[in-house]
């Protein structure tokens, strides 16, 4: 998040969004049946299912870590996570405790109020410590033009340690410039399993790298 950029303040709740565990009296709804369904299908590795749950679920996602963050930015990257998450960790979803909703939910407002927190501190230290750039400009450029071959070389580990079908894809789609529906064609899968594939290994490709900053 910029700095002086506006920000909306932390909600204590999740907006429009329940986290009451579902009565267990009452039949479940067909939402539910086919959230569990899709679920199973994760459980079984089955990524087009993660796509599915994507596909209806991340407006929910991408729109509370909006309104606790403020911004569009932060949105989309904890909307990745929170389905990363989910992949990673399918057996913390209980339909007979909740809906996929208000799990979803329940992981998007945690994951929405760390980076407000992380952010808040992150601009406390910047506060504190401000060099002049004019005396610090040749020594940014050196370290830029540094950290950018390092990336690249810790990029290109990264996405040879993915799956075979997420590097693939990756490939194709970034380093070959194709479009989703080019990486379907060249790989004979759905384009909604491509798009999966790519929100994964790009998931896996952050965790990986993040791993790498906070261990160096």
């Amino acid at each position: 998040m910029t700095k002086g950029k506006s920000m909306l303040p932390v909600r204590s709740t999740i907006d429009s969004v329940s986290v009451s565990p579902r009565d267990a009296s009452g039949p479940p709804s067909t939402a539910s049946v086919a959230d569990t369904r899709l679920m199973a299908r994760v459980a079984a590795g089955d990524d087009s299912a993660l796509g599915a749950l994507y596909d209806q679920y991340s407006p929910l996602v991408y729109g509370l870590a909006k309104r606790v963050t403020g911004s569009a930015s932060a949105a989309e990257d904890i909307t990745q996570e929170v389905f990363v998450y989910l992949w990673d960790n399918h057996e913390r979803f209980d339909a007979s405790r909740g809906t996929m909703r208000a799990f979803l939910g329940a992981v998007a407002h945690r994951r929405s109020v760390d980076h407000v927190r992380k952010d808040t501190r992150r601009q406390q230290r910047e506060d504190r410590v401000s060099p002049d750039p004019a005396s610090m400009g040749e020594v940014i450029d050196l370290g830029e033009r540094l950290a950018t071959r390092e990336l690249a070389r810790r990029v290109r580990l990264a996405v040879g340690a993915l799956p075979p079908d997420q590097r693939e894809a990756v490939e194709l789609a970034y380093f070959g410039g194709c479009t989703f529906r080019d990486v379907a064609t060249r790989l004979g899968i759905p384009e909604g399993t491509a798009k999966s594939r790519l929100r994964l290994a790009l998931g896996k490709l952050s965790s990986m790298l993040a791993m790498e900053v906070t261990s160096a």
